[in-house]
């Protein structure tokens, strides 16, 4: 071969690597992944199948799709979009998120053990403590920044340790290789939430974790009209159970909500980008003000995880919370005066929104578990948009006068 044919032979072979997607960025991925799947009219969006069932051609042969519960050809291009970008082996899009933490659960049986981090979404707070309890699971709900508390926390029947991070909404970082080291020695399933930097600011995957969990309802869809799931799974074994449990429970996105998502996972690495750089603004302005009390937002100087931060994590996303001072402003009169920050529950939009997690997002956690993870009355949970940071900076001083 001349070195002419070789150097041809070399671009062949990387530009089909590039066209199967293994080297793609996901800047890319969010594109690409999942749309070109009609061949009739080579539509370069991804068509909307909203049929329940599909006929066959005889018994035992169909074109790869039966009943919409069990698979939908839009619902499959999610999938394989989203695995693509967490670097999955595959995914089940599911209803919502709560459904596709339900569905993880259900790898366990009862009598099983899942330790937790005592700060974590409230929602999953609520299933873990109220709903799995009653039905045999056991939980510890620890401080997962410390790895000892952790080790100690394990039983001989411990099988998941779950893990947010950041996590919601104290922006605590849990080191996840370090605790895929310690579940790994114990033959512990590890599963990340990582639903508030996407993957595009993280991949627990590569850290190691066994499977990952999203509401594709924040960030990845990304424009607050659609609320759904997704499991990404790093081995055929558990992509195998895990798709199993979707379907008989059937927990699994309708087609329409997934094209939704379809078309706003295209502009995940362009709007994360804006989050971050309005809520690192957002943040620094709230730490230098008299009526803030404490910012919590890892891009900060001041958050005391900063080696973990730059280990793990590519960036550090949209969202932040900040300790009101309310000798000097009323909660109430702090929030009725916001106009472009919104209060609502949720995050991840593409407008700002504010809660407050102790009256709101938080609020079945109860007065004890909230107290022990440290969330206040006082925090405020701020999902920063993609609009001017001026007018973003300008409505919180406005709101934050004494």
């Amino acid at each position: 071969m001349t070195p002419n044919m070789l150097c041809k032979h070399k671009l062949a072979q990387k530009l089909q690597i590039l066209y199967d997607g293994s080297i793609m960025k996901v800047r890319t991925k969010s594109v690409h992944t999942g749309v070109k799947i009609d061949k009739t009219f080579n539509s370069v969006i991804t068509p909307l199948y909203p049929t329940s069932t599909f006929f066959f051609d005889k018994i035992g042969k169909n074109k790869g799709f039966d009943y919409t519960r069990s698979g939908n050809p839009t619902r499959a291009a999610l999938e394989k979009n989203i695995a693509a970008q967490e670097g999955g082996v595959d995914c089940s899009v599911t209803a919502t998120g709560m459904s596709a933490i339900t569905a993880v659960m259900f790898f366990l049986k009862p009598g099983d053990h899942v330790i937790a981090s005592n700060d974590i979404y409230g929602g999953t707070y609520r299933l873990f403590d109220d709903v799995l309890k009653s039905r045999g699971l056991t939980f510890s709900f620890v401080d997962m920044r410390n790895l000892e508390r952790v080790k100690r926390s394990i039983t001989s029947k411990t099988k998941m340790i779950w893990i947010e991070t950041p996590s919601n909404p104290l922006l605590n970082i849990v080191d996840i290789k370090g605790i895929v080291a310690i579940a790994k020695k114990k033959k512990i399933l590890t599963v990340a939430d990582n639903t508030f930097l996407s993957p595009y600011f993280q991949k627990p995957l590569k850290l190691g974790v066994d499977i990952v969990v999203h509401s594709t309802t924040k960030y990845i869809n990304g424009h607050s009209d659609v609320v759904g799931g997704a499991i990404v799974y790093s081995t055929k074994a558990l992509q195998e159970r895990g798709r199993y449990l979707v379907n008989a429970l059937g927990v699994s996105g309708s087609p329409f909500d997934a094209w939704l998502v379809l078309r706003g996972v295209k502009t995940l690495a362009p709007r994360m980008e804006i989050h971050q750089s309005n809520a690192l603004l957002v943040a620094q302005y709230l730490e230098g003000h008299p009526n803030a009390k404490k910012v919590y937002y890892p891009g900060l100087a001041s958050h005391p995880q900063q080696d973990l931060i730059r280990k793990q994590m590519t960036g550090f996303g949209g969202m932040l919370t900040f300790e009101l001072n309310t000798k000097k402003v009323s909660l109430d009169g702090f929030l009725k005066k916001m106009k472009v920050f919104t209060l609502a529950e949720s995050l991840g939009g593409v407008e700002s929104l504010v809660e407050i997690p102790w009256y709101m997002s938080h609020a079945s956690m109860g007065a004890a578990g909230l107290k022990a993870s440290g969330i206040t009355r006082e925090m405020v949970r701020v999902s920063v948009g993609i609009e001017d940071a001026e007018d973003l900076i300008a409505d919180l001083g406005q709101a934050l006068k004494a």
